[in-house]
């Protein structure tokens, strides 16, 4: 089993904003999956499907991006799956829009999210996929990243939206069925 992260904000007036394309990505993949968030527990929205033969735990943590750790760990322990059978999917602020990409380990960059997830499992070892989404330019661009990673996309990134989302979905199947080395080998390319 391998569990699928998204990371967000819960609430709907957060539903659309950069910093859930997580939830975003997830919610794509239950589709493929056939499988639906169905349950409430580890302070996440929960569910099981199958994607690639495999059997995949879906998870939305539901406490906020800055504890999204909790949920992570929580689940990993409970159903036994070691880190690197951990996929997060999240909002990168050091790619641009429509770059996508896969990894293993490393630091957290910044991203509370991925602090916590640090911190709660124990380990660095977990899989990222980075979602590209740009970053703020000009005078007290530093200052403008919280409001900028909670704010809607524009109507120019929403119509890339789809295709982006294609692509992480198949860039996570990739990685269920041929492994970490050769998804980013596919996909880690510039586009």
């Amino acid at each position: 089993m391998k569990l699928i992260c998204g990371l967000g904000n819960p609430g709907r007036e957060y539903e659309r904003h950069r910093h859930n394309i997580g939830f975003m990505v997830v919610e794509a993949l239950l589709s493929r999956a056939r499988a639906e968030l169905n349950q409430e527990k580890f302070a996440a929205k929960v569910g099981q499907g199958t994607l690639a033969g495999e059997r995949i735990l879906f998870v939305e943590p539901q406490t906020f991006m800055n504890l999204s750790g909790r949920s992570v760990a929580e689940a990993a322990r409970f159903y036994k799956i070691a880190p690197e059978d951990v996929l997060v999917i999240h909002d990168e602020l050091d790619l641009p829009l429509g770059r996508l990409q896969l990894k293993a380990g490393g630091g957290s960059g910044g991203h509370n999210g991925l602090k916590s997830i640090v911190a709660s499992l124990g380990s660095e070892a977990f899989i990222r996929l980075r979602f590209g989404i740009d970053k703020p330019e000009g005078p007290n661009a530093r200052e403008r990243v919280a409001d900028y990673v909670l704010s809607n996309f524009d109507d120019g990134e929403r119509r890339q939206l789809d295709e982006l989302k294609d692509r992480a979905m198949d860039m996570t199947e990739c990685w269920v069925r041929e492994g970490l080395s050769v998804a980013m080998n596919r996909f880690n390319r510039k586009a």
